[in-house]
């Protein structure tokens, strides 16, 4: 697999030396005392009453050096190309919510999450259906509760809500024993405000699930020019720097928790002030990152792929938009691609529509994965013999082009393999996968038979309503 190097060797002490610099002269702010507590003990220099961090170079160094040698042989990303997986309706909690029926996008609400929920569970009935919106018309702190009753009630296999406070997990906990579900609920990504900010809300969370033992790390989502400096050296420092004192914070808590880490560089139009997460600049200063972290520490730190792409509506474009996003983060990477599942506008917003076209593009580079197995059958030498120079038949007219052409050939079921073929091809497009949809959702029905675990479940959310809802 095609893995370009950005960086040369005497690039690499440079940036570990600025690294080092900003986090021993800047440090974190950091919105929690008993995380601050830790820290101290670690060995950092706090201000309780500033709630600054700051990190003394040769215990940073030490500790990326115990990191070198933690993430020695860890391995790559595989040598084989893999086919990505069909995705489906799982943790996307997108704010804006595009309607098939009527062309459409807006706040996502439980109308939407239910057509949703229904959708995945006709397209694949023994898989988890997860927390697709984050619900605008439910109080915020108890959309998590919300997501896990709808879920409950309408998914033939509820997959585990979405927590983005501390503070809803034990309601959440208590929701999935309702259900018989041990630990019934997401995480999902710590994104720390940036730059070298642990926020309130966000900290609480970390610092309970790194206490827990789950593996943690920072979803990094700097922007060029905003968060980070402007230059890609700069960026891939403070980037870093961030990524390091997470890992810190993280050993600090609790010495024996795993470390993970993903990147979503963005870069910013100077003319709109728009943040792309995909744009060509965009894609070099988080490839730029990841390689120093290879290079300095042996981490392996993937690269948000296709779902955050800078598409505003649903269609063709906006899957070819994804798919190449995710195939350059495959060649400059050499992590395996995934595709997209549904959502465009970086994220924000779900479409039913492009998660059957984005299905679709991930079948159609699934091809790229396929084996090689010169078995007597697949070398066809029988019909090549028979066919010779062509002239009397042909390989379209053989028996063992009937036999392999469906598991040879890339047959789609939506979109046409011939190309784009102007405006008018794309909304037959739109429309022949609309159609698709509807009919998808005329096959749902209901599960049945969890009347009491939900009456239990909707007794626990009442609760939860009183006790976070003032």
């Amino acid at each position: 697999m095609f893995c370009t190097s950005l960086l040369k060797d005497e690039h690499i002490e440079p940036l570990a030396d600025g690294v080092l610099a900003v986090l021993e002269r800047v440090g974190i702010l950091c919105e929690n005392d008993e995380l601050c507590r830790a820290l101290a003990s670690w060995g950092a220099e706090v201000d309780f009453q500033s709630q600054r961090v700051k990190f003394p170079r040769s215990l940073v160094a030490e500790f990326v050096e115990g990191l070198r040698k933690e993430f020695a042989g860890s391995g790559g990303w595989g040598e084989r190309f893999s086919a990505p997986g069909l995705a489906g309706i799982g943790t996307q909690v997108a704010q804006l919510y595009h309607d098939h029926e009527t062309g459409e996008t807006r706040s996502s609400d439980r109308a939407g999450f239910i057509e949703l929920v229904k959708l995945g569970a006709v397209l694949y009935p023994q898989g988890a259906i997860g927390h697709v919106l984050s619900m605008t018309d439910v109080p915020p702190l108890l959309e998590p509760m919300q997501a896990g009753l709808l879920l409950a009630e309408w998914a033939p296999v509820p997959g585990g809500p979405f927590v983005w406070r501390v503070d809803q997990a034990d309601w959440m906990i208590e929701m999935g024993h309702a259900l018989g579900q041990e630990s019934w609920f997401a995480w999902g990504a710590v994104c720390f405000a940036h730059p070298l900010r642990f926020d309130h809300d966000t900290v609480g969370k970390f610092v309970r699930r790194v206490k827990e033992g789950a593996a943690t790390g920072l979803t990094g989502m700097p922007v060029a020019g905003v968060s980070t400096p402007v230059t890609v050296e700069g960026f891939t420092v403070v980037s870093t720097a961030e990524h390091i004192a997470t890992w810190i914070a993280c050993r600090a808590l609790n010495p024996n928790v795993g470390l993970s880490a993903s990147m979503w560089a963005g870069s910013v139009d100077m003319k709109t002030g728009a943040v792309s997460y995909s744009a060509p600049d965009a894609m070099f200063y988080g490839f730029a990152a990841v390689e120093f972290v290879r290079r300095w520490i042996g981490f392996r730190m993937a690269v948000g792929s296709g779902e955050y792409c800078d598409a505003k509506q649903p269609g063709l474009y906006t899957a070819l938009e994804k798919a190449f996003k995710s195939m350059m983060c495959c060649a400059f990477t050499g992590q395996q691609p995934g595709a997209g599942s549904g959502l465009y506008d970086e994220g924000k917003t779900m479409s039913a529509i492009q998660l059957l076209l984005d299905r679709e593009f991930s079948g159609s580079v699934g091809h790229l994965a396929k084996p090689f197995d010169p078995t007597p059958e697949n070398l066809g030498l029988e019909t090549a013999f028979e066919v010779g120079v062509g002239l009397q038949t042909n390989y379209l007219q053989s028996d063992h082009t009937l036999r392999h052409f469906r598991d040879c050939l890339w047959l789609p079921k939506i979109m046409n393999r011939s190309g784009w073929n102007g405006c008018e091809d794309e909304t037959q497009t739109l429309a022949r996968t609309a159609e698709n949809v509807r009919d998808l959702l005329a096959k749902y029905r209901k599960p049945e038979g969890r009347e009491d675990q939900l009456a239990a479940m909707r007794e626990v959310f009442g609760r939860a309503k009183k006790a976070l809802v003032k």
